[in-house]
């Protein structure tokens, strides 16, 4: 597995207790979208229990200059660290590793389906699609709690307007603690919800990512509905 330096270049909010960092990418780093590396801090000011690493879906596209990962904040020293890292500092980056990537079969749709922080890799794949003017048809299904919470929304908003072929359908499950106004989708994603844009569930590939708890009631959701077990991709994003 090839080991890469990459220099910090910013830091961005990207929604509340979410963090996106900008790095340098590394001469000879190439990867797919959907992909994911290992990012160690080196020599960092604290540790704790859970150490200097942490596993990390690139949200930036392989044509993009920068690479690009996001988490939201907790308070450990790995993420205390990061946050407070300057630009020009500089970090391990191990891989890419993982296959979940878009599938080769054009005929066949791609259901993105991610909560929270889940959409990393779904953002890379969007991303790259659009570059690539490729035929796919992209649905993606993205639940957060409020708009507050929705990392990277504006960015798949503007991918949409972009790409004839990709479709956003943006949910919130608590829209009574916001303070933000909201048009859209309302709830869990649910069967009802995917049928509501997707007449034939069994042509599709479906991709699920977030975390444990929604993978788990997603793939048993789309396994009710009758989809193929073979036509599921699942990534879980714990502790983050």
């Amino acid at each position: 597995m090839d080991t890469f330096r990459a220099k910090l270049l910013r830091h961005e909010q990207v929604a509340e207790r979410t963090l996106a960092s900008h790095f340098e990418k590394p001469k000879g780093f190439d990867f797919r979208a959907g992909q994911y590396v290992d990012l160690t801090l080196i020599d960092p000011p604290e540790t704790d229990a859970e150490g200097t690493t942490r596993s990390f879906t690139l949200a930036s596209a392989p044509y993009e200059d920068e690479v690009l990962i996001a988490t939201r904040l907790r308070d450990t020293a790995f993420k205390r660290v990061l946050e407070k890292l300057a630009p020009g500092a500089e970090v391990l980056l191990e891989g890419p590793m993982g296959s979940f990537t878009l599938h080769q079969n054009v005929s066949k749709p791609a259901v993105l389906l991610a909560g929270g922080i889940g959409i990393t890799p779904f953002l890379s794949i969007a991303r790259q699609a659009a570059h690539d003017r490729l035929p796919h048809r992209i649905y993606l299904f993205y639940a957060n709690y409020r708009p507050e919470d929705a990392a990277f929304l504006d960015s798949l908003a503007a991918l949409e307007k972009a790409n004839p072929r990709f479709r956003l359908i943006a949910t919130m499950t608590g829209m009574e603690r916001s303070a933000a106004s909201w048009s859209g989708e309302t709830g869990i994603i649910d069967a009802a919800m995917v049928r509501r844009y997707i007449e034939d569930l069994h042509g599709p590939i479906f991709y699920i990512a977030g975390p444990p708890e929604m993978v788990e009631a997603t793939r048993r959701m789309l396994v009710e509905a009758k989809v193929d077990e073979d036509d599921l991709r699942t990534e879980e994003f714990a502790g983050y």
